[in-house]
């Protein structure tokens, strides 16, 4: 329920003032019809405001006025170096990107920096910082519209102190890591999180993982993590999550929570059960979600670790001998093989499609199948993959076929779920056009209020207002932000329920999503009538465990 904002005097002034739209403030309760009014980069008031005025008044009559939406899962760190507009994101009302998925873009040492060097693609940037919160401070000075924040990844610090090796920390190399944990979040790192299907998060062992979180807890720190199987062995990973959460005390978030694969369809009800009973035992679990049935990585979500290991260029070099290649195309075939293979729960090569090339002489394939590259190529899929990796010099961007329509919907309903792109913000222009996408880096947000709030109630818009705003920054203790309230960050987007729409899809992923009208990042319009406005207003958003500096 709205508190009702007196207007004191009709000489209170104002920056902004949104008339007479329709105000979900984020805390799930009815919306109700009344005003906001921005000052500086706060809210000033909210409620009737008929008296007051402002240097600008918008009248948002039959629009739903909202807090920003907060992407739990982001891969923006890139896209924002080369352009801080974040349009894709913006024009669906994201006001916060949360990035850092299991590595992140410091702590760096010298190894890691060339490398990351090395490994660019077509948008190229000088690496100019070795922490976290240098990067995110990088990012601020250079201009963002969105406000940016980051967990410390669990494989980035592992690759600080081990490289890409397989093998334990020693204590001291463990103290190090946890010392890399503790030094980010007194910079501003929203937690600690892990990728555990990948290198070289996919070599950490579960005790591991509890020290690093141990070392994120007393910050207030949220651990989260790209569990080590969404598929065959679902269930025993999210034990791991639940047991790292209770061993280090800390709350905890399945990234991307799906079930991959045919078989592992029917499991949706067993996963509930056991992330409801780790609830009520106590333990702060939650998850977030894209609303699609495919998700989008790596061709080395199709092949062994162990090839991987040390790198991309020595698994490069490896599959150029044949006795490698000759294992690794028969542990591509074999199921259940005890590490995540996307491409067998696709359940076919024609389920895996290519979207992301490095070198320009590969481009062709963009859009294209992996079965239709390999016949086109005269190869087997194992073959063709492992030959585009070595001629790409990159992993190669995939989009996987995964889950079911059903299990999505369910999802969406469950009360403890946020969202997010698991994709860069990017625009249908530059750069960005020289490879494809996953329909999520430009539909995620306005693909739940559109198809499923309005055109599918799976749940009603104040809520997904809730579990886009204030519930994902209460997850991540941020303070005054994720609700409309008297005092907090103006982070404010307004939008036509009836208009919200998603447009990207698998065959023509750069597209603006539409129904979007105003977006505010503290207190700055960045969106207005639709068309972005060139404002970078956004700032380094810290967690809970920032220390300033002296």
């Amino acid at each position: 329920m709205l508190a009702a904002a007196s207007a004191r005097s009709a000489e209170t002034s104002y920056d902004f003032i949104l008339r007479r739209g329709t105000i979900y403030d984020g805390s799930g309760g009815r919306p109700a019809v009344g005003d906001v009014a921005i000052k500086g980069d706060r809210i000033a008031a909210v409620g009737d405001l008929r008296a007051a005025r402002a240097a600008k008044e918008i009248d948002v009559s039959g629009l739903a006025v909202a807090p920003g939406f907060i992407n739990m899962l982001s891969h923006s760190q890139v896209s924002l170096l080369h352009d801080g507009k974040s349009q894709s994101e913006i024009r669906q009302g994201v006001t916060l990107e949360v990035m850092g998925e299991g590595a992140s873009m410091g702590p760096l040492n010298a190894g890691m920096k060339a490398e990351m060097a090395a490994m660019q693609g077509d948008i190229k940037f000088t690496v100019e910082w070795t922490s976290l919160g240098e990067f995110l401070q990088h990012l601020e000075r250079r201009g963002v519209s969105c406000n940016v924040a980051s967990f410390i990844g669990a494989g980035g610090v592992r690759q600080h102190e081990l490289g890409k090796t397989n093998r334990p920390p020693t204590p001291a190399e463990l103290a190090r890591m946890q010392a890399l944990v503790r030094a980010a979040m007194e910079e501003g790192a929203m937690g600690v999180s892990s990728a555990l299907i990948y290198i070289p998060g996919v070599f950490a062992k579960t005790d591991e993982i509890i020290a690093l979180a141990k070392a994120a807890a007393p910050y207030g720190g949220l651990y989260v993590s790209h569990i080590r199987s969404e598929g065959d062995r679902l269930m025993e990973s999210l034990d791991e999550l639940i047991a790292v959460a209770r061993e280090a005390k800390i709350r905890a978030e399945v990234f991307h929570l799906k079930m991959s694969g045919a078989e592992n369809w029917p499991r949706f009800d067993a996963v509930v059960k056991k992330i409801e009973a780790a609830r009520a035992e106590g333990l702060a679990i939650t998850a977030d979600m894209y609303n699609y049935t495919a998700g989008s990585t790596g061709l080395d979500a199709a092949m062994p670790p162990w090839v991987q290991e040390g790198g991309y260029k020595a698994w490069s070099d490896r599959l150029r001998d044949p006795t490698v290649r000759e294992r690794v195309r028969r542990e591509m075939k074999a199921p259940n093989a005890g590490w995540e293979n996307l491409a067998l729960a696709a359940g076919s090569p024609e389920k895996v499609l290519l979207v992301g090339f490095k070198n320009d002489a590969l481009k062709k394939y963009t859009g294209k199948s992996l079965a239709e590259v390999a016949r086109l190529r005269g190869t087997s899929p194992e073959d063709t993959a492992m030959d585009l990796v070595i001629e790409d010099g990159s992993r190669v961007q995939c989009v996987y076929f995964l889950m079911s329509e059903e299990n999505v919907r369910k999802q969406i309903a469950l009360p403890w779920m946020s969202f997010c792109s698991d994709s860069a913000s990017q625009a249908p222009e530059g750069l960005f056009l020289k490879t494809n996408t996953h329909p999520r880096a430009y539909g995620s947000f306005a693909r739940l209020l559109g198809k499923y709030v309005r055109d599918e109630k799976v749940i009603p818009l104040e809520e997904a207002v809730r579990r886009l705003s204030l519930f994902p920054a209460q997850n991540l203790k941020l303070t005054e932000r994720g609700a409309l309230r008297t005092g907090w960050f103006a982070d404010v987007v307004v939008f036509d329920p009836a208009k919200i729409q998603d447009n990207a899809t698998y065959d023509r992923p750069h597209q603006y999503a539409t129904g979007m009208k105003h977006v505010f990042v503290n207190g700055v319009q960045v969106l207005h009538d639709g068309e972005h406005t060139g404002a970078k207003p956004g700032r380094f958003v810290r967690g809970p465990g920032w220390k300033a500096p002296n």
